[in-house]
């Protein structure tokens, strides 16, 4: 499965890293020069975390960690704290 968030529509974007010769003109050197370009890839932080649908079924599915913290997303309840045997 591809690296996508499904709230967000984050994923794994290209650029490059690129390799300097010289010294900085602040430290007194006459600039650097760039002498290398590599491509490389940003990955987002995905997480794949469980729940809740609008119409109240539990799925998992992929989230970037972004929308976690916005609170996009609802997890389910991991104990059912409401229910009570007949305690008659």
């Amino acid at each position: 499965m591809p690296r996508v968030c499904d709230f967000t529509g984050k994923k794994t974007t290209t650029g490059n890293t690129y390799t300097l010769r010289g010294k900085k003109k602040y430290l007194g050197g006459v600039g650097t020069k760039v002498t290398g370009k590599t491509k490389r890839t940003f990955k987002p932080n995905i997480q794949t975390v469980t729940t809740v649908d609008e119409n109240g079924s539990v799925k998992r599915v992929k989230a970037s960690t972004k929308a976690i913290k916005m609170g996009l997303i609802t997890k389910p309840l991991k104990r059912k704290y409401a229910y009570r045997p007949d305690a008659a």
